[in-house]
């Protein structure tokens, strides 16, 4: 059990970092004795889970890696394992949820559940939003390294919905330091006039935001109100959280 584990976690190490590493970077990171790592890393490599480059003298992921990666994505687990979820809370909020994931600068919609009289909302299964509008994508985009919000969102005016939202990169950057600290995030009639949206974001074993549960309802307000509903932000985030545990997440 000891070297499974030893041996997971160089697997785990490998695949966090953007580029192969030395056996004495492995040794270091994961505090194992050399000839420990040398031999681990030998036995990945020939099992096909690590790549040995020889003139850089380093390693990386081999390609059963890859293979296991793509055999856990045909089975949908992330969907799979969220449905019951948002179940459960459609059924003590009684308003229709979404997990909702990051794809490029939109907020891409996964798995939708609904209450036993539903209303009709914009955000299906399958369609895409503007990131910047949609609680589902502030609550991740709130989460992310400032580098990366910023090439996301490059430069020029933003898509603009309802009049509401964001309209620039700055302003995008004031309502997410807001929304990290709150720990959810909120729309007011951004994307659909008469709803509003609470989302909290669902992390992976790197604490980064890998999806979002969210809750729409209606909500008429000429006017954009300021508020920002805890009460319904706590069940939210108490489903985000089984979720992240779910998947082996920490956040």
């Amino acid at each position: 059990m000891p070297a499974l584990r030893r041996g997971l976690a160089v697997l785990r190490l490998l695949a966090g970092r953007p580029g192969p590493l030395s056996a004495a970077a492995v040794a270091r990171e994961l505090s194992l004795p050399r000839s420990t790592t040398y031999h681990l890393l030998a036995e990945l490599t020939a099992a096909g889970f690590a790549t040995h480059f020889p003139e850089e003298r380093r390693y990386g992921l081999g390609v059963a890696a890859f293979e296991l990666g793509s055999a856990y994505l045909r089975h949908d687990p992330l969907e799979r394992l969220a449905r019951p979820v948002l179940r459960r809370l459609v059924d003590s909020v009684g308003r229709t949820a979404h997990l909702g994931v990051l794809h490029g600068a939109e907020a891409l919609y996964l798995v939708r559940e609904q209450p036993r009289q539903p209303t009709t909302i914009v955000s299906d299964v399958g369609v895409r939003l503007p990131a910047h509008l949609t609680a589902s994508g502030r609550a991740m985009l709130a989460r992310l390294p400032a580098a990366q919000v910023r090439a996301l969102f490059p430069g020029g005016p933003f898509v603009d919905r309802t009049g509401r939202g964001p309209r620039n990169l700055p302003a995008l950057r004031r309502l997410l330091s807001v929304e990290r600290r709150r720990g959810w995030a909120v729309e007011d009639g951004y994307v659909t006039a008469g709803f509003a949206s609470v989302a909290a974001p669902v992390f992976d074993h790197g604490e980064r935001p890998i999806a979002a549960i969210t809750v729409t309802f209606r909500h008429v307000c000429e006017v954009e109100c300021g508020e920002t509903w805890p009460e319904l932000a706590v069940e939210i985030r108490r489903a985000a959280d089984e979720l992240t545990g779910r998947i082996g997440g920490r956040g």
